[in-house]
């Protein structure tokens, strides 16, 4: 069982634990291999500090609507090099602006350079940041400013960025005064790698909508992230519009890649650096994954398509199962997914899906394996059949 996490509702631990109730409440003496999956967005510290027996770090920041709130780095060592780990979705994640805040115009990164700051108060040598379940969509602008650039309008004065609406307004980037520690830093990103900055597929359009954008809001954020890239290749000497993965998070992809020097790398490549998973695949009789939505989406590196990858290189058969199934999902045959349900099984509203989806998890689980098993009792009935 390699499942992801539930967006908004159960991380990927949780999701985990549901799956393997629903398994022991059917069979008890099953041998299950369970294997949480991160894909830098939620639980993706958390999960990689207690892999390398690190801590955690807590710090007050600024939140991706503005407000102060608790977030967290961790750290951990491995031998001489320093490394602090963080997670977009822990300070600026979609989880953290309120439903009837939802506006990608407004939504900032300030609070993720806020927290590379401390992670540099500790002397670190590497940062490694995950991308992923972002509510903001600011290009990496607030991460910026906490880090020292200065965004000026035709007038020369410091115009302060509070969300992707504002780019349209700055004129120039000034990076005099961006934190010199930098320097001595490497910074590696998990992101999505199919998401671009700029262009018709770029993340206010594909993204923007689910993070409570108009029809109108995204072209306003698209022409304003298109101005954006211009600035940055007008003054820094680099086009970040289709550079893969620079649409990650809002765009924070491309603010990490031009004012922090980063290097940007499939998600699912760097998570598969700190959580074996291949021998285990491989060596299944059926591999069961989850997601919170199964959609056109999914088939572009997220975690469900990526096991399923893995698994049909020792074709092993795939299930996932869902919260939700959206357009495209049969896409996800393709993929490598050999067949998907959603766990919700009548109409309800989100609220309670939200609440039950726990349950609803073990019970889906039980019932696929129910399933599974009438399947091999008629395999074995027709061989004993042709036998005779």
């Amino acid at each position: 069982m390699v499942p992801s996490g539930f967006k908004e509702c159960l991380d990927a631990e949780e999701v985990a634990l549901a799956m393997e109730r629903g398994a022991r409440k059917f069979n008890q003496t099953f041998d299950l291999e369970v294997v949480p999956m991160i894909d830098g967005g939620e639980g993706f510290a958390k999960t990689i500090v207690n892999l390398k027996d690190g801590e955690l770090i807590y710090r007050e920041v600024t939140g991706p609507v503005g407000e102060k709130i608790v977030s967290y780095f961790g750290i951990f060592v491995e031998g001489d090099r320093r490394t602090a780990v963080i997670e977009m979705a822990a300070v600026a994640g979609l989880k953290l602006v309120p439903r009837n805040q939802r506006n990608p115009l407004k939504t900032t990164t300030y609070g993720v350079g806020e927290l590379v700051r401390s992670a540099l108060d500790f002397g670190v040598d590497h940062i490694l940041i995950g991308c992923g379940d972002s509510g903001t969509s600011d290009g990496g602008a607030g991460l910026a400013q906490a880090l020292g650039v200065r965004f000026l309008d035709k007038e020369k004065q410091m115009i302060e960025v509070h969300g992707g609406g504002d780019l349209i307004k700055v004129a120039s980037i000034d990076t005099t005064q961006l934190d010199q520690r930098l320097g001595s830093v490497t910074f590696d990103v998990a992101c999505n790698w199919q998401n671009v900055l700029c262009g018709e597929k770029g993340v206010a359009r594909i993204f923007g909508p689910q993070k409570g954008a108009t029809s109108q809001q995204v072209e306003q954020l698209s022409a304003a992230l298109e101005h954006y890239a211009s600035l940055i290749q007008e003054g820094l000497g680099m086009d970040v519009r289709l550079l893969p993965g620079s649409g990650a998070s809002g765009g924070l992809g491309a603010g990490l890649i031009a004012f922090a020097g980063a290097v940007l790398h499939p998600r699912f490549d760097i998570i598969m650096d700190y959580i074996r998973i291949e021998e285990k695949i491989a060596t299944a009789d059926v591999v069961m994954t989850a997601e919170g939505s199964l959609d056109f989406q999914t088939p572009n590196g997220k975690i469900p398509s990526e096991v399923a990858r893995i698994a049909k290189k020792h074709n092993i058969p795939v299930i996932a199962i869902t919260g939700t199934i959206g357009k495209g999902a049969a896409l996800n045959y393709e993929a490598g997914i050999d067949a998907y349900l959603s766990i919700i099984q009548k109409p309800t509203s989100l609220e309670k899906a939200m609440i039950k989806a726990p349950e609803w998890i073990e019970e889906s689980i039980e019932s696929v394996l129910r399933q599974i098993v009438i399947g091999l009792e008629m395999a074995e009935k027709k061989l004993i059949r042709e036998r005779i």
